[in-house]
């Protein structure tokens, strides 16, 4: 994840990292611990984004 501040106090630009393959992509969209670094607080813990190009692609799942 990326996070660069702008001239406007309190507003960042959150570029998520995108890990990728031939089968689609996953990515991090937010995630408490990086963006706490940088001042965001929120009781929001982390959410991704998954693509599956192709039916029938399982790609890593996890349950908390």
């Amino acid at each position: 994840m990326h996070i660069e501040k702008t001239e406007i106090d309190g507003v960042l630009i959150v570029t998520p990292a995108k890990f990728g393959d031939e089968r689609g992509f996953f990515s991090e969209t937010f995630k408490s611990e990086a963006l706490s670094a940088h001042g965001v607080s929120h009781a929001w813990v982390q959410d991704n984004h998954a693509f599956s190009s192709e039916r029938g692609v399982v790609r890593g799942l996890h349950f908390q």
